[in-house]
């Protein structure tokens, strides 16, 4: 009967990793959720098959269960982004930084464009050291109308993200626009592409981390809530 139980535990794990890149382990420290955004944000437009994407309206009904299950004590969010639907993604970062729930962020690979924002919602927010965030301007593809009212438009959009990385980060308005509107480094683009080290220099990411890093600091914020309850 036990091994049939497992069995059953184990299939369902397999399937929440095929499905939705989630998986919850049960004898553990604290029961955290980990939450995997990767490749390209994919918000009301559908992507093609070929590239990776993560899909908004995947991710918004897990947050809020996550935030209602009574079991989960904190979040842990993995972030390896390229860009994607800006309005999508900066939904889910208003999200995750109305969280109660302890949360913790963990920059992989790259952090481009909206995965900034992303990356800095958390409650606190780490980037490993081999990892990249490129900040640039908002951008679209397809037809532009060439109005003045498109440019606010784009402004206005800009302002909205801007004014978010600033109020969840330690980086000035200032800085971050001068980051973003840096014409000397990228070839074909505006902006700039942060190591790990720069990152946090800049105050954009907290710290700089490893996943044991990661995990021992969230564990201590989960520690440090349930003494307060």
């Amino acid at each position: 009967m036990s091994n049939n139980k497992n069995e059953s535990q184990n299939s369902e794990q397999l399937e929440a990793i095929k499905d939705l890149g989630t998986i919850n382990v049960e004898d553990c420290r604290h029961k955290i959720f980990c939450l995997t955004i990767i490749g390209e944000i994919e918000g009301h437009s559908c992507l093609p098959e070929n590239s990776k994407t993560t899909k908004y309206e995947h991710i918004i009904p897990q947050l809020v269960a996550v935030e209602q299950d009574k079991n989960i004590e904190g979040v842990l969010i993995i972030l390896n982004t390229v860009g994607g639907d800006v309005e999508a993604g900066l939904a889910l970062a208003e999200l995750i930084s109305g969280m109660k729930k302890p949360t913790v962020s963990f920059v992989l690979g790259g952090g481009h464009s909206i995965g900034i924002p992303l990356a800095v919602s958390a409650k606190k927010s780490f980037i490993a050291p081999s990892a990249t965030m490129t900040v640039h301007p908002v951008r679209t593809s397809g037809l532009v109308i060439g109005v003045p009212q498109t440019m606010n438009h784009f402004a206005r959009m800009q302002d909205r993200i801007t004014d978010f990385v600033v109020k969840n980060s330690g980086i000035t308005a200032e800085n971050f626009t001068k980051l973003m509107m840096n014409t000397g480094e990228l070839v074909t683009d505006v902006g700039t592409t942060l190591s790990g080290d720069q990152a946090v220099k800049e105050k954009l990411i907290d710290s700089i981390g490893t996943l044991g890093k990661v995990l021992d600091c969230l564990y201590k914020m989960i520690e440090q809530k349930n003494s307060v309850e």
